[in-house]
């Protein structure tokens, strides 16, 4: 096991947050996408238990500890990418029931889904942050491989432009602090060829920053942020799915260790909400395995 924040640098209210349970997620699925709107964690898409595709869409409250559901996305996909800005929730690519990556993008706004003009290539298994009025989609597949270059939609303006990619990798992690993307983990192909990597970009210098890389390997990962810390949690491996979760301090470059999950999961949601770090729902096994698990680290 690498070596992790010194006595000191590490965070009291991360290292001594222990999971909880909340209530579960309604219908159990994997390789889902999620992001928090207005408060609410939105839980989009995901295979279901029989290997079928979900257009679902579910709304967790951590206020009250309730779910509701949300209109359906016009397409059913799993491994989509989710984000939310002014509280929309934007839903891009993912895989379609034909197991191809799909290119179009789409925008839940006043209750009603709209479909967005079609990004500039096809999207899967990549994730999603928005910085500064944009929505950037980083890493994953596209119809020919392993995606180089990061998509932008301006939300303001409605188009798509492009940006160099970090490393080529699928099933990461992204997430945004302090103005910066982070892309965390992934894998190049199967389960043995997870990575270690993490990389951040500042937009406007156009260029990818290697950082201090995870302690673990990890695909099929979920990323948030708490009080400038970057949180990585669960995943799959070779071993089985992955329960480990660590904080990276951009400030000091240390890596620290939490409390495991206690629910270990692949493909899952993970948002940050009321002072709260959530895992929805995501694999307990490798592969096709489905669950319905909201665990939550209280942090805040």
């Amino acid at each position: 096991m690498p070596v992790l924040a010194a006595a000191g640098g590490s965070h009291p209210a991360l290292e001594d947050a222990r999971w909880r349970r909340a209530a579960p997620l309604p219908i159990a699925r994997t390789e889902v996408a999620a992001a928090n709107v207005a408060g609410r964690i939105a839980v989009a898409g995901g295979f279901l238990v029989d290997g079928s595709s979900s257009s679902r869409v579910d709304s967790f409250d951590p206020a009250a500890n309730r779910w509701r559901s949300l209109p359906s996305l016009p397409i059913a996909v799993n491994h989509a990418s989710a984000a939310a800005y002014r509280g929309r929730l934007y839903v891009v690519g993912g895989y379609t029931s034909e197991r191809r990556p799909l290119r179009a993008a789409y925008v839940l706004e006043r209750g009603r889904w709209r479909a967005l003009p079609p990004p500039p290539e096809a999207r899967a298994a990549a994730g999603a942050a928005v910085v500064a009025g944009r929505l950037y989609v980083v890493g994953g597949v596209t119809g020919a491989g392993l995606a180089q270059r990061a998509l932008v939609l301006d939300l303001v303006r409605t188009r798509w432009s492009t940006l160099p990619g970090p490393r080529p990798r699928e099933h990461l992690a992204v997430t945004t602090l302090g103005g910066r993307i982070y892309a965390l983990g992934g894998r190049l192909a199967g389960l043995d060829t997870n990575v270690r990597t993490v990389e951040s970009l500042l937009p406007r210098e156009r260029r990818w920053r290697e950082l201090p890389p995870l302690p673990e390997a990890r695909g099929g990962t979920g990323a948030a942020v708490f009080d400038g810390h970057v949180v990585s949690i669960g995943g799959e491996g070779p071993a089985g799915s992955i329960g480990s979760v660590y904080a990276y301090a951009p400030r000091t470059r240390r890596w620290q260790r939490l409390a495991d999950l206690p629910t270990p999961r692949h493909g899952l949601a993970v948002a940050t909400a009321r002072g709260r770090i959530y895992a929805i729902g995501g694999g307990p096994r490798p592969g096709l395995f489905v669950s319905r698990a909201n665990e939550f680290l209280p942090v805040g």
